[in-house]
């Protein structure tokens, strides 16, 4: 069974963010589901400011034996751990840069678009994830995003900052090079693999204990890894989409950490 899209509900009065009448629901389908893993998905906001998440990732996580659960913004620690405290793992998806404030540095130039509440609600999300110790997969964004959570800072824009490289954005697909004994060198066995991308930044300043494990041919940071978070520049959830079944691996990959 694939549930695509199921929402963690809002909050209620007085402020406490509550999720028990859709954990009681999930926890039910998980168990007839072989317990299947709930694995939470970020989402971006519309410019109404409404929850906003592309198909493909929840599709992904549903065909993988994880039951997606969509995750609206949240405006407080106590949400945050609320949240973390239902899920078995969590994506951090893609979306608008995060602010360059956050990793010491003033905007660089006007290709730098922000989204404050959201910045404020991944962050929340993001410390309450390192913190459970469940296992987290960041996607463009998401992976960004967890990179300056661990200490790390980002490239603002490609183009201004590293001239030489092509084909970073826009869906345009080039080739990576793959470490061996990194996750995708062990799922896929190649050294090298083609991939789509939609971004104009990219990890700078790798954090400390974190494995860099795939580069563009420029050297831009495509895949990092750490015990607990698997990260990727690209985005596996539209290729999948796109009919490259070999994605599906990657994703069931994921969903096994969280069984």
């Amino acid at each position: 069974m694939i549930v695509k899209n199921t929402y963690l509900p809002g909050r209620i009065a007085g402020g406490v963010f509550c999720a028990l009448l859709f954990l009681a629901a999930a926890c039910s389908t998980a168990q007839k589901t072989a317990k299947a893993p709930l694995v939470g998905i970020s989402s971006a906001r519309s410019s109404a400011g409404s929850t906003q998440l592309g198909s493909a990732y929840s599709e992904a996580v549903g065909k993988a034996g994880g039951i997606p659960v969509v995750v609206p913004v949240v405006r407080s620690r106590e949400e945050a751990d609320a949240v973390l405290s239902s899920l078995d793992g969590i994506v951090f998806s893609g979306g608008e840069d995060v602010n360059p404030a956050w990793y010491g540095e003033e905007i660089l130039n006007e290709t730098v678009r922000m989204d404050s509440v959201r910045d404020r609600s991944d962050s929340l999300l993001a410390r309450a994830a390192i913190a459970s110790g469940k296992p987290i997969l960041g996607i463009c964004r998401g992976e960004q995003l967890m990179g300056i959570m661990l200490g790390g800072s980002l490239f603002q824009d490609i183009p201004t900052q590293i001239p030489e490289t092509v084909g970073h954005s826009g869906g345009a697909f080039h080739m990576i090079g793959v470490q061996k004994g990194s996750v995708l060198y062990r799922l896929f066995g190649q050294d090298s693999l083609r991939v789509n991308s939609y971004h104009h930044q990219a990890l700078k300043a790798v954090p400390e204990g974190v494995r860099v494990t795939a580069y563009s041919p420029e050297g831009v940071v495509e895949a990092y890894e750490t015990d607990q978070v698997l990260a990727v520049q690209f985005h596996p959830e539209k290729l999948l989409q796109q009919g490259e079944l070999m994605w599906l691996q990657f994703f069931k990959e994921f969903v096994g950490r969280c069984r």
